[in-house]
């Protein structure tokens, strides 16, 4: 981005200059001289440096809103970032003196500009035919909050603070970061002791708890973080997938927020979250990659050429891999969660002692299926009790998760090779599997990719990777709007 400052008198002959070569019926020296004197309802700012400006705008200030007067690039300097970039410092301009709104006209047939105002999180709000005399072209009136586009300038700088919620299933979590990678805090309220009577998790129960603990969880993330509401930039939600009655607690509460305060709200995949919790743990951690998301409420393998492009390559055609290792274990009354009490099993078991099924291993497809060996898990244990003899416990729990590993692994280095990454990262709740990652690393390295997996406070769901991933979403101007939903079976990428 060109260095931006304020105009003075003597950048008046290259504004100039740019003008006549930007409009048909450009402004005159002393119109620009008049604007530069009046400092307490003007800014104007150009873009370049001091031998070779390449752009420059101006916003009248008003108690409510500020407009656009002038915008223009030279046409050499034209979709490089410079009018992008006037825009955001002008925005940033107004919120600081208190300004809540931005307005602007636009050359209806400008597609370029009209792409690059809804970018910045305007919004067309109105036509005014014929505006412009020289072409007889329509206006299209455009309005956004300064807070969306001075969000986004905090973003690009890497000063951005953000308030980040998470109530996807049963963990209501609240976190503070700052520029998407200083966590301030990150606070998990688990809902465990509520649904272990279950065997798994209660969705009534869930969105119960989420309403009695989220005022509580934000709160004392916003204290350990030292920050008020009024230090933020935007407000960051998890809007799915998941179940629809916990992520409704959360957007509801996120919105009010939003409504109350005049942030922005960005919106974020939980699955998303997921994948940038790995970036969050390691910087270097690059596209193209493979990632796999395996939770109790889904297994993905998803190839992602850029950040913010998910190709998913395949996923669970009926159980996820969390719930298969909840459900047999509390088949055999070891405790919920599963996944922790099954892995404790597995260390000493040994993982060839029954030979379960490797469902789909050879299927040619990147998708997976538990339910099988699910149910070859209730054959074996009801066989062998039918039978009077006493199951083992540790051989069973290291059999079933090595026949879940098996396939995962196999199928994640298939997708590296076929799309030729050199870096693949593990997420979501049974990436704190030690056997996987250590299968999962093992089988990678000896492909020549590189494996990234979140310590294990970040592979739990928590709130933390959603303002990772939102600190990306606001560099790119992805707001959610107030009218948006929560979204169960939210596809990644939307």
């Amino acid at each position: 981005m060109s260095a931006i400052r304020r105009m003075t008198p003597e950048d008046l002959n290259a504004v100039l200059g740019i003008e006549a070569a930007s409009f048909g019926a450009p402004w005159t020296r002393a119109l620009f001289e008049d604007e530069l004197a009046r400092e307490n309802d003007r800014v104007w700012l150009v873009a370049g440096d001091d031998d070779a400006l390449v752009g420059f705008g101006g916003i009248m200030l008003a108690p409510d809103g500020a407009h656009i007067m002038d915008l223009a690039v030279t046409p050499e300097a034209r979709r490089l970032g410079v009018a992008r970039g006037l825009m955001l410092h002008l925005a940033r301009e107004a919120a600081d003196r208190g300004v809540a709104r931005m307005t602007l006209e636009v050359g209806a047939g400008n597609t370029a500009a009209l792409a690059l105002y809804a970018s910045l999180g305007f919004t067309a709000t109105g036509l005014r035919p014929r505006y412009y005399d020289d072409t007889g072209e329509d206006a299209v009136i455009m309005w956004a909050d300064t807070a969306r586009p001075a969000a986004i300038l905090a973003a690009e700088r890497g000063e951005d603070l953000v308030l980040a919620i998470e109530s996807s299933c049963d963990e209501t979590a609240a976190s503070v970061m700052r520029g998407g990678t200083e966590i301030l805090s990150s606070v998990v309220a688990t809902q465990v002791d509520f649904h272990a009577r279950f065997g798994g998790v209660v969705p009534e129960i869930a969105s119960r708890k989420h309403t009695e603990a989220i005022v509580g969880v934000i709160d004392e993330a916003l204290e350990r973080a030292g920050v008020t509401l009024v230090d933020l930039d935007a407000l960051a939600i998890t809007y799915g997938p998941g179940l629809i009655g916990a992520l409704v607690v959360g957007v509801a509460y996120a919105k009010g927020l939003a409504l109350g305060t005049g942030l922005p709200l960005v919106g974020v995949n939980h699955l998303e979250g997921h994948i940038f919790a790995s970036k969050l743990a390691d910087p270097e951690l690059e596209p193209p990659l493979i990632a796999l998301v395996v939770s109790g409420g889904h297994t993905s393998l998803v190839h992602v050429p850029a950040w913010g492009e998910y190709h998913t390559l395949g996923s669970t055609l009926d159980d996820a891999a969390g719930e298969a290792f909840d459900k047999v274990a509390k088949l055999v009354g070891i405790g919920y969660p599963g996944g922790p009490a099954i892995s404790r099993l597995a260390e000493q078991g040994n993982p060839a002692a029954i030979p379960f099924p490797r469902a789909m291993l050879h299927s040619g497809d990147y998708d997976f299926s538990l339910s099988g060996l699910k149910t070859a898990v209730i054959t074996y244990v009801r066989k062998e009790e039918a039978a009077g003899r006493t199951i083992h416990l540790p051989d069973l729990a290291a059999s079933f998760q090595a026949a879940v590993i098996d396939v995962q692994v196999a199928k994640a280095v298939r997708a590296a090779t076929e799309y030729d990454v050199r870096h693949f990262c593990l997420g979501g709740g049974v990436a704190a599997n030690t056997a996987l990652r250590e299968a999962l690393r093992s089988a990678l390295a000896d492909n020549g990719v590189r494996l990234s997996v979140p310590p294990f406070s970040l592979c739990t769901d928590n709130a933390a990777m959603i303002a990772a991933a939102a600190h990306f979403r606001l560099t790119r101007g992805a707001f959610l709007e107030l009218n948006a939903e929560a979204t169960a079976s939210l596809p990644l990428g939307v």
